[in-house]
């Protein structure tokens, strides 16, 4: 039934501005516009939206919101570092980042926060 159907992301924000700064300025995503609803919509790659939605105190997730592939993530790693994206670093049991990426399975991960504590990935499929 929903196979086929457009998904759309909605991450809460605190400050509307300042999480589109970091959309537009760090990320370098498309922006749509502004919906009349109040959500600010930017175009992904793939026929992905993301929605930004004003949330009095934002989100108090622990996961990972949202995870952009990437076909090479220590470029996308420099690149997104030189736009002032700060990235988290791990040294758990089964979870340990070199460099800001680890291995997970079939995959290599790195994970940051947006401005507003939303928890962001970026991925590169290895297998």
């Amino acid at each position: 039934m929903l196979a086929n159907a457009p998904v759309t992301t909605l991450l809460p924000v605190i400050d509307l501005k300042r999480a589109r700064d970091f959309y537009e300025n760090k990320l370098g995503l498309r922006p749509v516009g502004l919906k009349p609803d109040g959500k600010f919509v930017y175009a992904g790659g793939g026929g992905a939206v993301i929605a930004l939605f004003p949330k009095e105190g934002g989100t108090k997730a622990e996961h990972t919101a949202v995870s952009f592939q990437v076909k090479d993530i220590g470029a996308a790693v420099k690149a997104l570092k030189t736009n002032g994206v700060v990235f988290e670093d791990y040294d758990f049991p089964g979870l340990k980042t070199v460099n800001h990426v680890c291995v997970l399975g079939a995959e290599k991960a790195a994970w940051f926060k947006d401005t507003e504590g939303n928890y962001l990935c970026i991925h590169e499929d290895i297998a």
